[in-house]
């Protein structure tokens, strides 16, 4: 669509959805993040946000930048980003959640208008976006960036009252300090099983990751207790690197249980802390269930969803291939090679605006190149990295020539220095998307 070609569309007055399955996220006072005028009559296009983690901050600051006139509308619930990566170390006691949180106050001040509503209903027909204040806000393009939500048919046992007892902490924030508390609270000699489902899944490396940190904290703190893996896959990304780190860090004290030794967890039972698989049951003193994962629920309202429950998308400008002038970025996507990670999640969401800026100017957008970084920290000054180059092959993302990992058989020093590059990486992207 040219840039002169507006959309027109008087605000509608509609009552919101009120099914609490319909509502994404927790609606918060309108009053505590900056309003748009709405009222105005638009003379510019207007494209509108839904979901301001890495992937839908990144983006609405792009468009912002690459082009000021643009309306740029950040609608997210939450006055406050948590963020998953290096939330691990916040569980293991290395860090404190303060040092994961990040507000939208330079976006605003850059121009985005900031929004802190839920997203109760989308209208593709009237390119409309209803919140959960009752207010409709009309857009000329829609950007998705909600994230992952839990598939918990395909875990019977588990849902939302169970991760109370058997916290995910998947999500970071509220289940992040409750595992840590868990763990705190647990006696020397106790057990710790994470579950660890099939992909996709947001951040594959990250469940080893935590079994990592979690087994520091032990070692550390409550030595003659245990961590058990139990994992419905037979291998992993980084395999050879974590188990080369959990033989020299942490000798036997890390056990995982492969798909094929019967590690895949088929249902649990709350009440009991027990946690099933198909060659038996286990009770361990802390559970952290990580479930089976699809697309964030309001991508399920918006359309956008396939049988699969994640969004296929053109890989050229991630408008979704079910629903017209409607884009999807991050772990909710169909990526094909593309990983689910915060730095993929990031490239997408500049990408995106990049192809939406053309498209609203009338011209064909170019084909991106992504690259996603994926740092891992197993133990205190010991990390190691997987970097990718992808582009568009076809209908999906493939991977290209260019990526790298960490050498499996790299002496400490370098070790030390990838754990110094991931805290470097994540105060690099954290200013980028938010400071």
């Amino acid at each position: 669509m040219a840039a002169a070609a507006l959309f027109q569309m008087p605000l509608m007055t509609t009552r919101p959805v009120t099914r609490r399955n319909a509502v994404f996220g927790i609606t918060m006072a309108a009053a505590t993040l900056a309003r748009p005028s709405i009222l105005r009559a638009q003379s510019t296009a207007r494209v509108v946000v839904v979901g301001g983690g890495f992937g839908g901050a990144a983006c609405a600051r792009a468009l912002k930048r690459a082009q000021d006139n643009l309306q740029i509308i950040l609608i997210e619930p939450n006055a406050v980003f948590t963020s998953c990566p290096f939330s691990n170390e916040v569980i293991a006691g290395l860090r404190e959640i303060e040092a994961q949180q990040f507000g939208y106050d330079k976006l605003a001040a850059e121009g985005v208008t900031v929004i802190g509503q839920a997203v109760t209903a989308i209208d593709p027909a009237r390119r409309s976006v209803m919140t959960s204040d009752g207010v409709a806000l009309p857009y000329d393009r829609l950007v998705l960036s909600p994230g992952i939500d839990f598939h918990f048919e395909a875990l019977p046992g588990y849902d939302d009252a169970a991760s109370e007892k058997m916290p995910h902490a998947w999500k970071a924030g509220a289940q992040t300090l409750l595992l840590r508390r868990q763990l705190e609270a647990m006696e020397d000699g106790g057990t710790v099983a994470i579950a660890v489902p099939a992909n996709p899944s947001r951040c594959p490396p990250a469940p080893y990751e935590r079994a990592s940190l979690i087994a520091h904290y032990l070692k550390t703190r409550k030595p003659r207790s245990k961590v058990l893996v139990l994992d419905a896959k037979d291998s992993f990304s980084q395999q050879r690197l974590f188990e080369k780190a959990w033989k020299e860090l942490y000798g036997d004290m890390i056990e995982r249980i492969a798909l094929s030794q019967g590690g895949r967890v088929t249902s649990v039972d709350a009440a009991t802390k027990t946690i099933v698989t198909e060659f038996g049951n286990y009770t361990p003193d802390v559970a952290n269930v990580i479930p089976p994962q699809r697309a964030s629920r309001i991508a399920e309202i918006a359309g956008v969803t396939d049988a699969t429950g994640w969004c296929p998308i053109d890989p050229v400008t991630f408008e979704s291939k079910l629903v017209k002038n409607m884009h999807v970025i991050g772990d909710a996507c169909l990526g094909g090679g593309i990983p689910k990670s915060a730095s993929a999640t990031s490239a997408q969401g500049k990408a995106c605006a990049a192809a939406i800026v053309a498209l609203l100017a009338g011209r064909a957008p170019e084909a991106p190149r992504l690259t996603g970084v994926c740092y891992n920290t197993v133990a205190p000054g010991y990390g190691f990295s997987l970097a990718g180059n992808y582009q568009p092959r076809g209908e999906i993302f493939a991977e290209v020539e260019g990526g790298a990992t960490s050498p499996v058989d790299a002496p400490r020093e370098l070790r030390a220095r990838e754990a110094a590059d991931a805290e470097r990486w994540f105060q690099t992207i954290t200013a980028d998307t938010f400071g």
